[in-house]
């Protein structure tokens, strides 16, 4: 067994969300997907949120393989299944793939072009402001999946859900891959993870690794960190 599988075992508390359901990946076949693309780092690190944590979850190495992709999606989609979805919204970047993803996987709306259920993104302005772009809309009442990869403050979320909201559309629930928040965000709509994976993550002043002389890397794909 390799390093990255031998540390993703000790996880003791990680467990597949309780909307768990048959035609879902079970919980081996979710471990070995992320063990075997190398997701889940150990070391210094400073997240896209600004907190310190000595681990780094980095779904984009699983996402990387269409194949992993694609049974990520349709395990996440099916948690999902009586709602009704006419579109999926993601933030980018880290939510691009899986959103794409999810949306694939959703029963088609009788109302849609024929070309399956839309993944939009919202991104980031040039004030740093999350915004959707590139000729994206939502119409009036529209009910929205928002989609994210990892869970830590849900900071990516809520602004995504604030600009699905002010465009006139309705969310009805937000979804991501892990969430390793601990149970300690509520984004007021229904929610679900494929995997809680509850791990410490500090404020820099508070950080252990920072006062044991360790340097914090950025190792996630926004380059500077906006205020919020």
């Amino acid at each position: 067994m390799n390093e990255t599988a031998a540390r993703l075992l000790t996880f003791g508390r990680l467990r597949v969300s309780s909307g768990y359901r048959e035609s879902m990946l079970k919980r081996e076949e979710l471990l070995k997907l992320f063990e075997t693309a190398g997701a889940i780092r150990h070391g210094h690190f400073e997240l896209s949120s600004g907190l310190h944590s000595g681990t780094y979850v980095q779904c984009a190495m699983v996402l990387q393989y269409p194949r992993f992709a694609e049974k990520l999606g349709q395990a996440l989609a099916a948690l999902f299944s009586d709602a009704r979805i006419d579109a999926v919204v993601s933030p980018a970047m880290g939510g691009l793939i899986i959103g794409q993803e999810v949306a694939r996987a959703l029963p088609e709306q009788k109302s849609s072009t024929g070309g399956g259920i839309p993944a939009l993104f919202v991104e980031r302005d040039a004030s740093g402001m999350m915004t959707l772009r590139r000729g994206f809309s939502l119409a009036p009442d529209q009910h929205v999946l928002v989609v994210e990869d990892v869970w830590t403050t849900g900071g990516s979320t809520q602004e995504a859900i604030r600009v699905v909201e002010e465009a006139g559309a309705r969310v009805v629930a937000a979804g991501a891959l892990i969430d390793r928040s601990g149970g300690k965000i509520d984004f007021e709509v229904e929610t679900q993870s494929l995997i809680q994976l509850p791990i410490a993550s500090y404020e820099e002043e508070d950080c252990p690794l920072c006062r044991g002389g360790s340097v914090a890397v950025k190792p996630g794909s926004r380059f500077v960190r906006s205020a919020m």
